[in-house]
């Protein structure tokens, strides 16, 4: 093996580790706007639902 085989072995090898990494880092910053948008809907719910019930109760 000569020694430009050898630095692509290495440049195929960190490429594939960077690449793991920003994947990972791209999925668990897409989980969490996911998560945030189902927690903001769930909570305009709650929200509306709770101003019917105490403007109902108020009349």
């Amino acid at each position: 093996m000569n020694k430009s085989t050898v630095w692509t072995v290495v440049g195929v090898i960190a490429a594939i580790a960077i690449a793991w990494a920003l994947v990972d880092v791209l999925f668990s910053l897409l989980w969490f706007i996911g998560k945030l948008v189902i927690v903001l809907v769930v909570a305009a719910i709650v929200f509306f639902a709770l101003r019917a019930v105490f403007s109902r109760r108020s009349e």
